[in-house]
C-alpha cells in the first residue's frame, strides 16, 4: 500500500475511487479513454448521522455497509481501492531543506520532519515529493506529509471488511486537485485555490504552476447548515439536508421560514470567513500571494449563495467544479446520478485517475 500517494501518479493497473465522506460514500471506477477518462461505473450510500464525526469512526458498521452498498450497488468489480484522508491528523506543509539526493532524504526524512510537525513522528506515516531540486545555494523545495498511523488503520480496517484492500492512501485536497487538473479549462492559469466543502471538514489546495503551495483542512462544513435547519423547523436530518440544497416539497411550497433563510446566509458568512482567512493568510505569507480563482468542490459547493459569497468577499472569479466536464460518460452511469451528486464527486474521480505503482 503507497501511503499516501501524491498528484501525478497515472501508470499501473486502475483502482476503485472510494470517497468515504462524513455523510456518505462515494465510488467511483474511471478506464482510459483516448488521452482522457472514461466514467464506467458510479455509485453512492448515504451515511447515517454521526456514524462519523470529525474524522472519528464512531459506527464502523454502518460504514462498512455502506462501503458495500456504494460499490455492489454500482456494480463495479475490482477488489482495489484508492481512499482519501484528511482532518487534523494529517499534515501537508511545504518546506526547505539543504540539497540532497531523494536516497538520502528518503533516509534522513524521519528526522527532518520532526522540527515541522505537531505529533510524535514514530506515530505517523511521512511521505514526500521533491518539487524543486533547483532553488539553488544548496537547498530544495520538499512537500512533507504526515498521517497519523491510527486514522489511516481506521480507514484500512472498515476498507478491509467490506471486502476491499487500500491499495491507495491519499490526500483528499490532492485527490480535488486531480480531478480539476483533468476537468480544467484552457484559461485557468495562475495560482488556484480549490475548497472542498465537505460536510464537516474543508480541505483547501492551493495550487502554482501544478504544484501545491499551500493546503490546509478547517473543520466546519456543510453540516453546519443542516443543524441550523433541523433546529429552527424541529425536524429530521433528512429532511434538512434536503431543505439545504433546495430539494423538499417544504422548501418547494415556500413554506420554508425567513428564520432559516437568515441562518443559511449567517451559516455561509461563517464557513466563508474561515476559509477566507487561510487564503488571506496564504497571500499575505507568500512571494505573489494573488490568487486568479476559488474553485468550489464537495456536497455543500453548490448550496445556494455560497459562491457569490466567496466572490465577494475575496474579489476574485469563484466557480462550481464539475469533475467530469471532460470525462466521457459510460452508457451504464445513470445521468441522474451524476447530477444529483455534482461536485461531491470531485475527491472520487480524483481517487480513481490513481494508478498501481508499476515497481
Amino acid at each position: 500500500m503507497k501511503l499516501p500517494f501524491l498528484p501525478g501518479m497515472k501508470s499501473g493497473a486502475t483502482v476503485v475511487g472510494l470517497d468515504i465522506g462524513s455523510s456518505r460514500v462515494k465510488a467511483v471506477e474511471l478506464k482510459a479513454h483516448g488521452e482522457g477518462f472514461e466514467l464506467v461505473k458510479l455509485g453512492s450510500a448515504v451515511l447515517p448521522p454521526e456514524a462519523i464525526v470529525q474524522g472519528a469512526f464512531l459506527n464502523t458498521t454502518a460504514i462498512v455497509d455502506a462501503i458495500r452498498e456504494a460499490v455492489e450497488g454500482a456494480g463495479i468489480r475490482s477488489k482495489d481501492v484508492a481512499t482519501a484522508i484528511s482532518g487534523h491528523s494529517v499534515i501537508v506543509k511545504k518546506i526547505t531543506l539543504q540539497q540532497m539526493s531523494r536516497e538520502q532524504l528518503e533516509e534522513s526524512i524521519k528526522w527532518e520532519a520532526e522540527q515541522y510537525i505537531p505529533f510524535d513522528v514514530n506515530e505517523v506515516n511521512l511521505d514526500f515529493q521533491i518539487l524543486d531540486d533547483g532553488r539553488g545555494e544548496g537547498q530544495m523545495d520538499v512537500l512533507l506529509v504526515a498521517a497519523k498511523k491510527d486514522l489511516l488503520d481506521d480507514y484500512v480496517q472498515v476498507i478491509a471488511e467490506a471486502g476491499y484492500t487500500a491499495q491507495v492512501v491519499d490526500i483528499a485536497g490532492f485527490a480535488v486537485e486531480n480531478a480539476w487538473e483533468a476537468n480544467r479549462g484552457e484559461d485557468d492559469d495562475g495560482t488556484i485555490a480549490l475548497a472542498n466543502v465537505g460536510s464537516q471538514v474543508t480541505n483547501i489546495n492551493v495550487v502554482s504552476g501544478g504544484i501545491p503551495v499551500f493546503t490546509r483542512d478547517v473543520a466546519l462544513g456543510g453540516a453546519l447548515y443542516t443543524e441550523e435547519i433541523q433546529k429552527s423547523l424541529s425536524i429530521g436530518f433528512e429532511e434538512a439536508e434536503k431543505i439545504k440544497i433546495g430539494d423538499a416539497d417544504v422548501a418547494s411550497k415556500d413554506v420554508v421560514p425567513k428564520e432559516v433563510d437568515e441562518s443559511m446566509r449567517q451559516v455561509t458568512s461563517q464557513i466563508v470567513g474561515e476559509i477566507a482567512r487561510s487564503l488571506e493568510f496564504y497571500a499575505a505569507t507568500a512571494e505573489d500571494g494573488g490568487l486568479s480563482k476559488i474553485v468550489l468542490a464537495g456536497g455543500s459547493a453548490h448550496v445556494s449563495g455560497l459562491a457569490a459569497a466567496f466572490e465577494e468577499r475575496m474579489d476574485v472569479p469563484v466557480e462550481v467544479i464539475n469533475p467530469v466536464s471532460r470525462v466521457q460518460v459510460g452508457s451504464g452511469v445513470d445521468a441522474s446520478d451524476i447530477e444529483d451528486l455534482g461536485p461531491a464527486l470531485a475527491v472520487g474521480v480524483g481517487l480513481a485517475m490513481r494508478r498501481l505503482d508499476e515497481q
